[in-house]
């Protein structure tokens, strides 16, 4: 249900760009810019100040909105987190380029990575008595923003569980590795 072939409808929850989690409140025909279009209008779940409309004929736009994870597909990537490379980009620019790239994309894979390189980073600043760049503390909220929203509607838990869900099931997964 992804991609350019994408049909959503009404009371679907997707994950919209870095706006989180949102439902879709209708597909209704709208004349926001002079000329009337079909529009997705979507109302992000945690953060209830803001309507979004999304035009259906924009695919640019459309292509941002995908599918909720499942549980087991949720379980898979926090189980996988351990053995997940998180590659350290020095050049600022180039990282904040690349940081970017992963939140647009939303690529739940990529966001997990991210999140570790930058957590690493802020460990090593944090050793030498520094704090994360302003950038970097920007885009290590935003991942985990996405992730965490996600994660907690789908698992149908507070968004401050999340963190000490994923550590609880890594800890067990970890166990059942030193048994075998």
């Amino acid at each position: 249900m992804e991609g350019e072939n994408a049909r959503y409808k009404a009371n679907d929850v997707i994950l919209y760009a870095t706006h989180g989690v949102c439902e879709i409140m209708e597909v209704a025909e709208k004349n926001l810019r002079g000329n009337p279009m079909e529009y997705y209008v979507l109302k992000p779940l945690y953060y209830d100040k803001c309507t979004i409309y999304v035009p259906v004929a924009n695919e640019d736009l459309t292509v941002k909105m995908r599918r909720l994870l499942s549980v087991s597909e949720i379980c898979a990537l926090i189980e996988a987190m351990p053995s997940e490379g998180a590659v350290w980009t020095e050049d600022e620019g180039k990282r904040a380029e690349e940081c970017k790239g992963i939140l647009d994309r939303g690529d739940r894979t990529e966001l997990v990575r991210l999140v570790k390189a930058l957590y690493s980073h802020q460990q090593s600043q944090r050793s030498k008595g520094k704090k994360l760049s302003i950038a970097d503390d920007h885009f290590m909220k935003e991942a985990e923003k996405m992730l965490y929203e996600e994660f907690a509607h789908v698992l149908d838990i507070k968004r401050e569980q999340v963190l000490p869900f994923i550590i609880e099931r890594i800890r067990v997964k970890e166990k059942e590795k030193v048994r075998r």
